[in-house]
């Protein structure tokens, strides 16, 4: 496995490959891989030739008080981690490669971006956009995965990747969990042990409505209602937004009779967590 640094020798690399008849996947991510990053590698690495992970902790989607500086980095366990999962190449840019002198083009969406996790971070969606965007012209992949734990970043992809004409398919991978329910983040790391036990109430939120929704409840209210009760339960907790959504449009819905997201974004402390569950809804409700 090689680690590349700029945008001229990855494309060198990806063109050979292309020619010489191989499928490529891309795995974009921020570093700091977890179980959950090596889940859409080993899927990637099952349905490709050959697979290009990013290893970049892209400037451009944080905000100005946001955790830029302090988001966790270690090439070297990533590295290890994509070549024991059978990556072919971890593209590692500096963010002056990316963003060099002058930079001034940026890839912006209108309506979902404004929703959810995009009204108390109004220019997280334009940078995601904006790198993604370009990732993928310089790998050219044939497939890019992304997690569903960040549903509505894969939303936005799957509609950039349609309203610009992009030749790509986009694969959605379910979340993976830690034993005791917690989604895996790499912003798990900055939790304290009683953190991180209260940041069970995610999932535990998760798991209760889920259950409701089986159990046949089809009012988004009710849903939203019960979710925030059992994190407001929690002391640590301080909930950014609980919200039950249209998969597609990322916009709210009142009955849940369409495929629906419903999705939470907390504060345990000082770390934005997230988590979500996706149903079908029905047309009959």
């Amino acid at each position: 496995m090689k680690i590349i640094e700029t945008v001229c020798a990855v494309r060198e690399q990806v063109k050979a490959w292309h020619k010489a008849g191989y499928r490529v996947g891309l795995v974009p991510t921020m570093g700091y891989l977890h179980e959950g990053h090596q889940s859409l590698i080993a899927r990637a690495c099952a349905e490709n030739d050959k697979v290009v992970v990013s290893v970049f902790v892209n400037p451009t989607q944080f905000g100005p008080n946001e955790d830029l500086g302090s988001y966790p980095r270690d090439l070297a366990r990533d590295a290890a981690l994509c070549e024991s999962t059978g990556a072919s190449i971890i593209f590692h840019p500096t963010p002056e490669e990316m963003y060099p002198s002058g930079y001034s083009t940026f890839v912006d969406m209108e309506g979902m971006t404004q929703t959810l996790c995009g009204k108390s971070r109004p220019t997280h969606f334009r940078g995601v956009c904006t790198v993604v965007s370009k990732l993928f012209h310089i790998v050219q992949p044939d497939t890019a995965y992304f997690g569903e734990k960040d549903a509505q970043q894969l939303a936005v992809i799957r509609r950039m990747v349609q309203d610009l004409n992009m030749d790509i398919t986009i694969v959605g991978c379910p979340i993976v969990r830690e034993p005791n329910g917690l989604a895996k983040s790499s912003r798990n790391t900055y939790l304290s042990e009683t953190e991180r036990q209260a940041a069970l109430v995610l999932s535990q939120s998760i798991f209760a409505g889920k259950a409701m929704v089986e159990a046949g409840e089809t009012d988004a209210g009710a849903l939203v209602d019960a979710m925030r009760h059992k994190i407001e339960a929690e002391p640590l907790a301080r909930i950014d937004y609980v919200q039950v959504v249209d998969q597609q449009t990322m916009q709210p819905i009142e009955k849940l009779d369409r495929p629906f997201l419903a999705a939470i974004a907390v504060y345990i402390g000082k770390t934005r967590l997230i988590d979500n569950f996706m149903g079908q809804g029905s047309a009959s409700q």
